[in-house]
């Protein structure tokens, strides 16, 4: 094997945890502005009466740090950021919009933003894990 080709390899291996990282934050960015598109849209939408939304679920839509697990794989969460003034959740007020309850038809945003991003998610890692390689 060319010597070049084997540093690369080295190279590779000592800055995994980075390149991981990397990745895992460029596909979450993608992810992140899809969903909050999606949610922006149906927040106040198709109301018998004034929409009542003060703007803090959006406001607390976010992406974590990467953490590794106890398998050591390196995750990543798009998701709702807590606590929410008032005593309510930001996962139930969420969750109430993706679903529906007695009376309140469902709003579906989270599951149409994974169906529709998955493909850029996919690409915008692969992308930035070539990128990195490039540096090596």
């Amino acid at each position: 094997m060319p010597e070049n080709f084997l540093k690369s390899i080295q190279r590779l291996g000592s800055e995994e945890d980075r390149i991981a990282e990397s990745v895992l934050e460029a596909g979450a960015e993608v992810v992140e502005t899809n969903v909050r598109s999606r949610l922006s849209g149906v927040i106040g939408s198709g109301t018998k009466l004034p929409s009542r939304s003060t703007g803090q679920l959006l406001s607390s839509l976010g992406v974590s740090t990467v953490k590794l697990d106890r398998s050591g794989n390196h995750n990543i969460k798009v998701g709702f950021a807590e606590p929410r003034s008032g005593g309510k959740s930001n996962a139930k007020i969420a969750n109430i919009l993706e679903y529906g309850r007695h009376g309140q038809p469902a709003k579906p945003f989270l599951k149409p933003a994974k169906t529709a991003s998955k493909a850029a998610c996919i690409e915008a890692m692969r992308q930035k894990f070539e990128e990195e390689v490039q540096k090596l």
